[in-house]
């Protein structure tokens, strides 16, 4: 699981390295790319495969972003963290043909590493049902929004408008493929009204979380993307109401004066799952 967070973190930087096994963030994404400069990719590779086997990282996701199938870099990313305790290889500028082909040569090193595309380009985004279906590896999908916006020669703004296609196309794809989808990154990295506002458009849009290159911005994301009090109390209101419907053979019924159907009693199990609560309610259904 993906999780609400993740933050980028620049695998070039041993401070940053040690720095992040402190952060909130549900995921961390170790990079290989855009923040690490040409003449630094190879340290920044053997300084990483140091880190994934000696840094005590408990509790969350690893990823690691390789460089882009059209360098000579990207093989070699992969020999040097395929056999560290990564979780998640995330593809840059990902094609349908870039998954499969990292899916056959992780195939080839008998791992479980799962995968997950960035999609940062107009292509991408028209080919986003081919690129979760392309493996069973795929997991998620992560918007990249600047160089989106650079593939499509428009400004980026803080408002928003010139993504809302692709924004919404790419949440739409991963819920129809029950993937997780995280949201493009807030640039703005001091201006925490802004992330705020960015946040909530993802959330109503139907992202599951958010990326991140500001640590400082992992806790408001986390609280966004976790269900209030509110919305888990009635969550389980809902849950709890679907026994006593079965039992008297009732399909659709109310609760608080509204109808609960089907749709709504998913999206109540939904929000029990992002808290962690499923299991707890399972294990009370099997011990009654």
């Amino acid at each position: 699981m993906i999780g609400k967070s993740a933050l980028f973190v620049p695998s070039s930087s041993p401070s940053m390295l040690n720095a992040a096994c402190a952060c909130n963030a549900d995921s961390l994404i170790f990079d290989l790319e855009d923040s690490v400069a040409a003449d630094e990719k190879d340290a920044a590779r053997d300084l990483l495969k140091e880190a994934l086997n000696h840094l005590y990282i408990i509790g969350k996701n690893i990823i690691v972003r390789i460089n882009a199938l059209s360098t000579d870099y990207w093989k070699k990313d992969i020999e040097a963290v395929v056999d560290t305790k990564i979780n998640t290889i995330l593809i840059p500028k990902a094609r349908p043909d870039d998954i499969k082909n990292i899916s056959d040569l992780l195939n080839s090193h008998n791992t479980n590493i799962n995968l997950m595309a960035l999609i940062e380009s107009a292509v991408s985004v028209e080919e986003i049902t081919d690129i979760i279906k392309a493996s069973k590896r795929v997991i998620g999908i992560l918007f990249g929004a600047e160089d989106y916006t650079s593939d499509l020669g428009i400004e980026r703004s803080q408002e928003g408008s010139e993504i809302f296609y692709a924004r919404a196309r790419l949440a739409n794809a991963a819920h129809a493929y029950g993937i997780e989808a995280l949201d493009t990154p807030f640039t703005i990295l001091d201006d925490f009204e802004g992330l705020k506002e960015d946040t909530l458009k993802g959330k109503k849009l139907g992202y599951t979380g958010k990326a991140s290159i500001n640590p400082r911005h992992i806790d408001l994301i986390n609280k966004i993307y976790t269900p209030s009090e509110k919305e888990v109390e009635y969550a389980l209101r809902v849950i709890n109401s679907v026994e006593r419907a079965q039992k008297k053979g009732k399909g659709a019924y109310t609760l608080d004066g509204k109808m609960i159907d089907a749709p709504i009693i998913a999206r109540a199990e939904k929000v029990i799952e992002r808290v962690g609560l499923k299991g707890v309610l399972d294990d009370e259904k099997c011990c009654k």
